[in-house]
């Protein structure tokens, strides 16, 4: 049988996090997230080479920092069945807020939070399907309305 390109259960963009305390942030992802280790990789010193979470359907791969591959923090917008629920139960889990949950013109309520390690993560679901032509005038409105005041 041959080996598939692209791994059973993974995505073409996996994101890759380099920090530097992956159980941290293993622990922060698994509470706030509901997320499921699928693997641990140390190093024989005792860090984490590569460690693969699954949220949702997606995997993120978790790597400690060294001198050669230092820690870099991220955004990544994820979508959830319910934004509210899951920003709580992320700032439960130790994260800091960085926008509390609110309707968006493009459709999505979302919220974020700071993560443990500096990623900040933007927590949506999605509520409705904009148009190119309504959201460009909906953006207008919004950006005309802050001028205002």
């Amino acid at each position: 049988m041959a080996v598939k390109p692209i791994p059973s259960g993974y995505r073409t963009v996996t994101p890759y996090l380099m920090v530097r305390e992956g159980g941290a942030l293993i622990e922060f992802l698994k509470q706030a997230f509901e997320a499921v280790e699928i693997r641990r990789t140390l190093h024989p010193e005792g860090r984490i080479m590569n460690a693969e979470i699954r949220i949702g359907d997606s995997v993120v791969m978790v790597g400690e920092a060294t001198s050669e591959f230092q820690a870099m923090p991220c955004s990544i917008y994820l979508y959830v069945e319910h934004t509210d629920a899951t920003y709580e139960r992320a700032l439960q889990a130790g994260g800091i807020s960085i926008m509390k949950p609110a309707d968006q013109f493009y459709g999505d309520r979302n919220a974020g939070v700071k993560d443990p390690t500096g990623n900040h993560w933007w927590i949506a679901t999605h509520q409705e399907d904009v148009s190119s032509k309504e959201m460009e005038k909906r953006m207008k409105d919004l950006f005309s309305s802050k001028e205002k005041a």
